[in-house]
């Protein structure tokens, strides 16, 4: 499907205008055929790639949208169907509207967030609730919440069958990604930035070794909260790096880690040349950072939204130049 080049690429309008119309196909041919078959597997990758795009050029709405339109797809009748076992292929799908919320900052409505009846049908969503619950009370400085909330993820990863996939990956092996995160989350809002970066850095590795696939197993890529958080702290260069490494703007990194234009790692890597002084290179980038910004639709000033001190992020889409 051409979707996996215009993602490849950074055109995630075209990802975005290419999914919308392979959705609305796939929802004609699900009125007719019904969703017992292993083409759900297929068209349910269509919500995900759009839902996907849709986080890489800010675009909440669609996002959220497009997780409502799939999740009435799957309902739990679908999910119990066992010839062919249809809750080891879909239900991880589920699991996506957490990250599109951690992705968008939705701490309030995360926390409220109530879990599945069906813990064990709903396995894998109901780890990455415990997740972004973390990831919540974290954020919002609730360290001991979010520390409960860290155990009862480890705990439900737990009890994740080995055959439950978000194909091509694992969903134990995905879901480990996040116990690194949060830790490295958690540590962070104890005062203890370099354990946390440190920890992060793991989280990294482990992001950066799941199996190819796109959308990419860890929906929101690691560096993001990295950086953002390696710029909270004045740590500039680092930050510089991974959000270089993360555009596809150096060869650290192999082709299928690379997202290039995406809103995130665009005005975080605007931010870092800002204050690194380094107004050539700033200059060169800030016509592409206003136009991410313009079409993303909502207002971003950090590359995560667990960055809480934004004061020092140029707001490009006020000025006409931060560059001297």
């Amino acid at each position: 499907m051409p979707t996996h080049l215009d993602v490849l690429v950074g055109d995630y309008r075209r990802a975005i205008s290419s999914n919308i119309h392979a959705t609305l196909a796939d929802e004609k041919y699900l009125a007719v055929e019904g969703p017992n078959n292993f083409y759900s597997l297929y068209r349910l990758h269509n919500y995900h790639s759009l839902i996907y795009a849709a986080m890489h050029a800010g675009k909440k709405q669609i996002a959220l949208e497009t997780a409502d339109r799939m999740e009435r797809t799957i309902p739990a009748k679908v999910l119990r169907s066992k010839s062919p076992n249809l809750a080891d292929w879909l239900e991880g799908f589920v699991a996506v509207r957490l990250h599109v919320m951690v992705r968008f900052g939705m701490w309030c409505e995360i926390i409220a967030m109530p879990l599945p009846e069906d813990h064990e049908l709903y396995c894998v969503t109901t780890a990455t609730i415990h997740y972004a619950k973390g990831v919540a009370y974290a954020a919002t400085n609730r360290v001991a919440k979010a520390e409960q909330e860290r155990k009862l993820y480890v705990a439900a990863i737990e009890r994740v069958p080995i055959t439950r996939r978000t194909h091509p990956n694992r969903s134990v092996d995905i879901l480990n990604v996040g116990v690194a995160m949060l830790d490295g989350e958690i540590e962070y809002r104890q005062g203890e930035p370099e354990k946390a970066f440190q920890t992060l850095r793991r989280a990294i590795e482990l992001d950066d070794g799941l199996n190819y696939a796109e959308p990419w197993g860890w929906m929101q890529p690691v560096r993001h909260a990295f950086a953002a958080l390696s710029l909270e702290q004045g740590n500039v260069e680092p930050a510089a790096e991974a959000y270089k490494a993360d555009l596809g703007l150096n060869s650290t990194l192999g082709r299928a880690h690379h997202h290039p234009n995406n809103v995130w790692a665009l005005q975080g890597y605007y931010e870092c040349l800002v204050r690194l002084g380094r107004d050539d290179e700033a200059r060169l980038l800030e016509p592409q950072v206003k136009v991410a910004l313009a079409v993303a639709d909502v207002p971003v000033k950090s590359s995560c939204f667990c960055r809480l001190n934004t004061s020092e992020c140029p707001d490009v889409s006020v000025q006409t130049s931060y560059c001297k």
